[in-house]
């Protein structure tokens, strides 16, 4: 498993409390938001403002691609590792 992917799921976990979940439970590729792991638009502020936190990137939630940027890890992933190479 990569290792942002791994961050990133035990980020999600902390950060929205899901004590019931393990990392190794969510695909990377699973769908994060409705199906899939099931986060709501709350959660996805949270998990926004905890990435830019750890990361210290920024997220523009009126870029049109922020919704394919989340929806799964391993989109997430792609994303910040972008951020931070440009």
């Amino acid at each position: 498993m990569d290792e942002l992917e791994l961050e990133l799921k035990k980020l999600i976990i902390e950060a929205l409390n899901l004590e019931d979940l393990e990392p190794e439970e969510i695909e990377s590729s699973e769908r994060l938001f409705v199906e899939g792991l099931g986060l709501d638009s709350i959660d996805a502020l949270e998990l926004g403002m905890e990435i830019q936190k750890k990361y210290g990137i920024k997220i523009n939630s009126e870029t049109e691609n922020i919704k394919t940027h989340f929806a799964s890890v391993a989109n997430l992933a792609k994303f910040i590792s972008s951020e931070k190479e440009g």
